[in-house]
This record gives C-alpha cells, sequence and structure tokens, in this order.
C-alpha cells in the first residue's frame, strides 16, 4: 500500500529528507508526498525542486495542509521545542508520526508527547538514523554474532569543531543543552543498542569553553552503566580545533573476552584475542578489515520504510515512541547529572516523569 504524508520542516535537515530519505521510498511505491510545510516561505521551493510538489501543496501552516489533504502521517522535522504543538496537530487529524529526534526538548514533554500518542490509538516513530546507517549496523550485527564472547564495555568518540556560531545552525548556538538535545542522543542510543539493556546509571559533566559560541553547554564527557553490567563511555565535543571524529566519522570500539571491534571513520576492524600471545600491543588500522553489510537504503531512508511497513501490520519499529523514551530520558540523565554533580539513575528519572 503506498501511504500518503505530509512532510513538515524544510531547512537543512528538513531538504535533506527531501534529497534523500524520502526519494527511494516513493519510487518503491511506499509513500507519496501530498504536501510540504515550513514557516519560511522561501524554503518551500526545496519541497517543489526535490519533490515535484506543486505551489498549491506547500504551506506555511501545518494545520492547513493536514486540514486540506488527504493523509495517513506526517513527518517532523522541526526544532525539538516545536514537536509537541505539530504532534498535537497531527494526532486531531487522526495521523500517524514520524519525527525526528529527540522526541521533545524536555523530558516531560517527551512522556506528554508519548502519553498523546498512546491514548489516539496513533503510531509514532522517531528517526534514530545514525543507529541506522552502513557502518553502525554492521558493527551491531558483528559484535552479536557471537565471535567475540562477552561484551565487557563500550566507548564512544564524536569530536567537531563547530564552535563558530552559524557553523551548527543558529538556533543551536542559542538553545541550553545544544550538544545533548541535537547532537549526542544519536550516539548515546547507539551505546545503549550495543549493549543491550536499558541504562541504569549515568554519570555526566557537561559545559561550554570560553571560546564556543554557545548560549549551553556544547561538550560532554560520560560514563554510563547499563543493567545487564555492561558499562561505556561517551566523549561528545563540539568546540574542538579540529574535528577528528565528525558525524558519521565515530569511533566506537567494543572491548569483549575474544576479540576487540573498532569501527572509525566508517572502517570497521577486527583484533581477536590470541591467548599464545602475551602483551600484544596494536595501532587502529592494523587490525583485520571487515567488509560493511550491502544495501540500498541506509539511516532516515531505512527508517521511513520500516514505518510504512508497520503501518502495513508490520513489525512494530525498534523505535518506536515508547521504546524511544529510553533514548530520551539518557540525555536528560546527563543534563540532571553535570547539573547536580552525582550519578543519576536513569530509570528512576523516567518513571518521576511519568507519573507527573
Amino acid at each position: 500500500m503506498t501511504y500518503r504524508m505530509i512532510h513538515i520542516g524544510l531547512g537543512g535537515m528538513g531538504r535533506h529528507w527531501c534529497e534523500v530519505a524520502l526519494p527511494p521510498n516513493i519510487a518503491d511505491g511506499l509513500i507519496e508526498v501530498v504536501a510540504a510545510v515550513d514557516i519560511n516561505p522561501a524554503a518551500l521551493s526545496v519541497a517543489r525542486n526535490t519533490l515535484g510538489l506543486t505551489p498549491e501543496q506547500c504551506y506555511t501552516d501545518a494545520g492547513k495542509a493536514m486540514a486540506e489533504n488527504e493523509a495517513d502521517f506526517c513527518t517532523i522535522v522541526v526544532p525539538p521545542a516545536r514537536h509537541e504543538e505539530v504532534v498535537d496537530l497531527a494526532l486531531a487529524h487522526g495521523l500517524h508520526i514520524l519525527s525526528e529526534k529527540p522526541i521533545a526538548d524536555t523530558l516531560a514533554a517527551s512522556v506528554r508527547i508519548a502519553d498523546k500518542v498512546k491514548r489516539a490509538g496513533a503510531k509514532m516513530g522517531v528517526t534514530m538514523s545514525h543507529r541506522f546507517d552502513q557502518d553502525k549496523t554492521s558493527f551491531r550485527e558483528e559484535l552479536r554474532s557471537g565471535r567475540y564472547g562477552a561484551l565487557d564495555y563500550l566507548v564512544c568518540h564524536l569530536t567537531c569543531d563547530l564552535r563558530q556560531r552559524g557553523s551548527w545552525g543558529d538556533f543551536r548556538h542559542e538553545i541550553p543543552h545544544p550538544l545533548m538535545i541535537e547532537g549526542a542522543v544519536h550516539q548515546l542510543d547507539m551505546l545503549a543498542d550495543l549493549a543491550g539493556a536499558h541504562c541504569d546509571t549515568i554519570y555526566a559533566q557537561s559545559w561550554n569553553p570560553p571560546w564556543g559560541e554557545y548560549a549551553g553547554d556544547s561538550q560532554a564527557l560520560v560514563m554510563m552503566r547499563f543493567e545487564n553490567g555492561r558499562r561505556a563511555f561517551f566523549e561528545g565535543a563540539c568546540t574542538n580545533a579540529v574535528g577528528l571524529k565528525y558525524w558519521e566519522q565515530e569511533t566506537i570500539r567494543a572491548e569483549c573476552e575474544l576479540g576487540t571491534l573498532v569501527l572509525n571513520a566508517r572502517r570497521l576492524e577486527r583484533f581477536p584475542y590470541d591467548p599464545s600471545r602475551q602483551r600484544v600491543t596494536k595501532l587502529e588500522g592494523e587490525g583485520e578489515p571487515l567488509p560493511l553489510l550491502p544495501g540500498r537504503k541506509w539511516k532516515n531512508s531505512r527508517l521511513v520504510e520500516q514505518f510504512a511497513q508497520w503501518l502495513d501490520g508490520g513489525e512494530t519499529m525498534e523505535t518506536n515512541i515508547e521504546d524511544n523514551l529510553q533514548s530520551a530520558a539518557l540525555i536528560f540523565a546527563v543534563i540532571e547529572s553535570s547539573r547536580t554533580g552525582q550519578p543519576v539513575k536513569v530509570q528512576e528519572l523516567l518513571n518521576q516523569a511519568r507519573e507527573g
């Protein structure tokens, strides 16, 4: 079945959706874009040029677009602080929802949205696109193959030079927690997925150095302990002198009983444990290279497909809103830990938000 959708948000990421994520699914007959929305009239040209929409199909008012077009779902690609108001409109018009991460800009709003979706009997997915990139998917499948024995701990590095205003979109330089709200949710989500359990405890420090042109914290060091006893460490930085581990070029390392698995700048390699040798030291790049999994759709393109299959009665997508509350809780646990200087019990924080 072809599902009719309204695409909301045509800025930087919204343009990427129009250029990369939506066309393969349109070509496969999974979706039809019936309208597009952006509050900036100039941005509507993106929908006309990339999706072939007519001027009559382009709106600056999401409610008007929903009222005037028969649709099955909408996509939300606007800043997180505006997610809830768009969700409210979508549910009022009987639409399912596929939204950019995070669910919202606060944990309370995230829980409210999940409750509203559940009460409405709607389906809502969140596009944790990095987890479904080709290299991360390959890393996850290799780690879960059983060839490396028990997983001990994980490490992830994301380091960028985005310190100057405008280098990462103006609005991100103005919000309270840009690294967590707009970026690190991806990496923390990936670590939890790789660990294979909910996060139990987070201890973190976040800050903004004097040279970072941000209103909120742009750097963070995070330690995580999961309910299955596994651990992870995350280094996130937006205001470094150079981007050594930039978006989609992160380093992720898994230390296991029988080997070390490394993903660095989209290159996957393994270092098997050799019990006949001791004090073995190698550098990244000297391991056994592994090919990435083949595939045509990755990241949001793949998630749009999963969402359409879910609407069709198929398997619930992994990043449905209820499950994705766990990812939202991670970033707000980091914020709370940094504020208090104390470890945060993630499930307690989430339960407190659920209880109001």
